[in-house]
């Protein structure tokens, strides 16, 4: 995936979003960041085309997005997520209430799509 530069309003944009992440995004990222999760290298907030993913591992073309309720059945992000695809990227997606109640469950997960880029993301 060849390197594009970001705007300069995108990339504070995307500063501003690591500042104020939600409850679940900030517990997720304190378990992925500096390798903590399997000595994995993740990235957060990252800018993807037109979009800011909430978690890049590019070694495995792998995007966590956090969603809340707002997300159910989202058209905007059938959208988004075809698009992230068509980049290369497959979209993991969990729930903030999955974070926040099974934080090792959604770990255990991450880790399995890492490590098996076959793979694909239920939903």
């Amino acid at each position: 995936m060849p390197h594009q530069p970001v705007p300069p309003a995108k990339r504070s944009f995307a500063r501003s979003l690591r500042r104020e992440m939600t409850e679940a995004e900030g517990r997720l990222w304190h378990e992925l960041r500096d390798r903590r999760l399997d000595r994995i290298k993740f990235r957060r907030q990252v800018p993807v085309g037109k979009y800011i993913a909430d978690f890049v591992c590019l070694e495995a073309g792998l995007i966590v997005e956090i969603d809340g309720s707002q997300h159910a059945e989202s058209e905007p992000d059938k959208i988004r997520q075809a698009e992230l695809e068509a980049r290369g990227f497959r979209v993991l997606r969990f729930w903030n209430d999955d974070v926040l109640k099974d934080l090792n469950a959604v770990c255990d997960t991450i880790i399995a799509y890492v490590r098996d880029v076959g793979l694909q993301p239920w939903r």
